[in-house]
């Protein structure tokens, strides 16, 4: 065991080396930009150079003139197809060619399909749109935008919560803070470029598309086209960064496999990282109002939390993490109220814990203004502010380890060391700060369906249709089936990222490893029931074991007695080579409907607040140190301590890596990241990896991950908690605490820059 791979402790697995790891470092993995694939054609997609107007004309000629050009698809090319549908499978309801209205800037307007690449990006480059242009509404306070209350419009957000008489609560309150905060723009820039390989035989589609969610794409792409979903296959082994950004399926897909029908052929489009920008869905821009009341022994009284989103123009994407930030503390009273802002911008998505992470940032930043304001350790604030029971309907955690972790990683950092007296800390010309804050995300689950089939010789093939985004899942399942069937892990094969194998919900929400896991877990379980039966029947080899509990190690059934029987002896008394079960899971709770609507690409989602018996959620404490220098006010982070409490830890390798990146992505959101905007044109200005900011190797020295045992058995069968999504949510405002700590100034507007701590 090492720093990489921890030892585990109760209720947590081994940390096995992912089974693909070999592929991925000698670039045997296939991606599917990488898929080989016969006769292919490429395409280049024309995007709008206005955010909003009509297209009245585009002058092609130029374009067809290029040698190689094989077809230009644009507006009313996609009359006979549906529009897309804005969903949890659908990034946005904007049909690009289905009219010339064009709703933002960077929107498509045509795909140009060549015999080579350079052909299709050189007549793209010379397609030019004559346009009826309005002015643009770019974003907040911007004229002409929409403002209307969030709540209803979205199942992210069915009401805002609320309990208890805010208004008398707030007016007595003892000590007060009412404060504003924003988060920017924030766009995906995976490694991997998005793109689209369409291939028809005959009536039957085949697309190969970095994915999260293969089933919901292959039943809304067949709806768009006017096909069975039989006909369509959706192919993602392999994705090189997604975290929301390839969980909903943009109208690039449908237009792609138009232009492949359309010439009879295969084709490919990669889209560019500045094309990206605008085809892709982003990290809705937010802006909040916090106001805390509390008694001068620290008791909160009143929590009032308003949110305000921009959105795009027709579609009501809500981040909504109200739902989260009520829920936190003891408040005593709480009165929330989200707002969308409707402006002429493409329609927002899911990127890494959409809610918590901008909604929770304002509430710790608050928090931590409320100890200062009161004079107390913002880890006792905390502390005194613990709940018994979430403070909205009074439901019980089914765990709750927030404590727990606060406890292990502030010993770990050394919180005791700090002086509280602001900028009283100093190395040299470094002004030296220390900052906590709270992780939370709400743990769900989905239905999801898995194939097991285990033969004589102890080999195993487990297949499910989730999809490995990085996370490490191939291998969760792969773990599972070991320990369930008594076989070494080098014996199992994982097969995912393929719609024609058994449906599984979107990997997005930190639902992968619980919903996966129950499946795998249950399918095991009906082999293991066959065997045990055959074992213990009168002609098996273990007859005389037929009343004891039989288990199953080392390629063994195995009784409580002691005696055990070889796999290859219980198949023989069977005289079968190979049993297979295909398990479906629903989780507690599930409509009857529920397996139905998984195989619609639909699935249900249970767990966080939403389930009835009690509120689950995932829980850490992340304590930073920053150091800015005297003259220059250069931020350095050099060094960064999360515990986190998940349930079960099905792999601690994988778990800390997972935690470890969502901790250095929050260093990023709190210091580097954000997408610019040209309010006059509602235009993203720096659409490339040299203008939009990501930490580098150079920004990131110490991260230290703690993984704090649970156990929750209300959550799933697995008791798994999801934490891919969880390392992050806290780390922004653990950074402006420490900051202000160092400093004495309080940013309370993403990213903190050099500029904004000049004096």
């Amino acid at each position: 065991m090492n720093q990489a791979a921890p030892a585990p402790k109760d209720n947590q697995g081994d940390p096995v080396v992912r089974i693909d790891a070999r592929l991925k470092v000698t670039g045997q993995a296939s991606y599917p930009a990488d898929i080989t694939t016969a006769n292919v054609a490429y395409g280049a997609l024309v995007t709008s150079s206005i955010a909003r107007g009509k297209v009245s004309k585009l002058q092609m000629d130029d374009a067809k003139a290029v040698p190689g050009v094989l077809e230009i698809v644009t507006h009313g090319d996609m009359d006979n197809t549906h529009k897309p549908k804005f969903g949890n499978t659908g990034a946005s309801s904007i049909g690009p060619l289905h009219d010339k209205t064009i709703f933002y800037d960077g929107q498509i307007v045509a795909l140009v399909v060549a015999e080579t690449f350079e052909a299709a990006e050189e007549a793209a480059t010379l397609i030019h749109a004559d346009y009826e242009d309005e002015p643009p509404s770019a974003t907040f306070e911007s004229k002409g935008v929409k403002v209307e209350p969030a709540a209803g419009k979205s199942p992210m957000l069915k009401e805002d919560a609320k309990a208890g008489d805010f208004d008398a609560a707030w007016a007595e309150a003892a000590v007060k803070i009412d404060e504003k905060y924003s988060t920017p723009t924030q766009h995906h820039n995976p490694i991997e470029l998005f793109s689209t390989t369409a291939i028809w035989q005959g009536d039957q589609l085949t697309i190969h598309e970095p994915s999260q969610n293969v089933t919901g794409w292959k039943v809304e792409l067949a709806r768009q086209l006017k096909l069975d979903p039989a006909n369509v296959r959706i192919i993602s082994p392999y994705i090189g960064g997604a975290f929301g950004s390839k969980g909903p399926m943009t109208a690039r897909t449908a237009i792609v496999a138009i232009a492949a029908r359309r010439i009879g052929r295969p084709v490919r489009c990669v889209v560019s990282r500045i094309q990206a920008f605008g085809t892709q869905t982003y990290r809705a821009e937010t802006r909040h109002r916090i106001r805390i009341g509390a008694g001068k022994d620290g008791r909160i009284t009143a929590f009032g939390h308003e949110g305000w989103e921009v959105t795009s123009r027709p579609d009501p994407y809500v981040v909504g993490g109200t739902s989260a930030t009520a829920r936190m503390y003891n408040y005593g009273s709480v009165l929330t109220h989200v707002s969308l802002v409707h402006a002429d911008r493409n329609t927002p998505g899911y990127m890494r814990s959409p809610p918590e992470t901008p909604y929770v940032y304002a509430l710790e930043n608050a928090m931590d203004e409320m100890a200062v304001a009161l004079g107390m350790d913002p880890v006792e604030f905390r502390r005194i502010n613990e709940p018994e029971k979430e403070p909205i309907e009074g439901k019980p955690f089914s765990s709750r380890s927030l404590i727990k972790c606060y406890d292990q990683a502030s010993e770990a950092f050394g919180w005791s060391r700090r002086d509280p007296k602001v900028g009283s800390m100093r190395d040299g010309d470094w002004l030296v700060g220390m900052g906590c804050a709270t992780a939370i995300y709400p743990t769900a689950v989905a239905p999801c369906a898995a194939r097991v089939r285990l033969t004589a010789d102890g080999a195993v093939r487990v297949q499910c249709g989730s999809h490995e985004i990085g996370t490490g899942v191939r291998t969760i399942a792969a773990q599972m089936a070991a320990e369930r069937l008594g076989v070494g892990i080098e014996k199992i094969s994982v097969e995912m990222g393929d719609s024609t194998l058994p449906p599984a919900p979107v990997s997005g929400g930190s639902i992968s490893t619980a919903s996966v896991c129950s499946a795998v877990m249950k399918a095991c379980d009906a082999v293991r029931d066959k065997l045990f039966a055959a074992a213990a029947g009168n002609d098996g080899p273990l007859a005389s074991s037929a009343n004891a509990k039989l288990d199953m190690a080392d390629g063994k059934v195995v009784a409580e007695t002691g005696k055990s029987a070889k796999l290859a002896d219980v198949f023989k008394a069977m005289r079968v080579g190979a049993i297979e079960e295909y398990a479906e899971f629903a989780p507690k709770g599930s409509s009857p409907e529920a397996l139905s609507k998984l195989y619609a690409g639909q699935p249900e989602f249970h767990g966080g607040e939403g389930d009835k018996d009690s509120v689950k959620y995932a829980f850490g404490a992340e304590f930073v140190e920053v150091r800015i220098n005297r003259y220059t006010r250069e931020v350095r982070v050099p060094r960064i301590v999360g515990a986190f409490a998940a349930g079960r830890i099905m792999n601690t390798r994988t778990a800390r890596s997972q935690l470890m990146g969502g901790m250095i992505w929050g260093i990023g959101q709190a210091l580097h990241e954000a997408t610019e905007i040209d309010r006059r044109h509602a235009r993203y200005v720096n659409r490339d990896l040299q203008d939009y900011l990501v930490p580098v190797n150079a920004d990131i020295k110490q991260v230290d991950v703690i993984l704090v045992p649970e156990v929750d058995h209300e959550v799933n069968p697995a008791g798994v908690k999801g934490l891919g999504e969880l390392g992050n949510v806290g780390t922004a405002a653990a950074v402006a605490s420490a900051v202000y700590h160092a400093t004495g100034k309080r940013i309370r507007d993403l990213p903190i820059r050099i500029d904004d701590l000049i004096d």
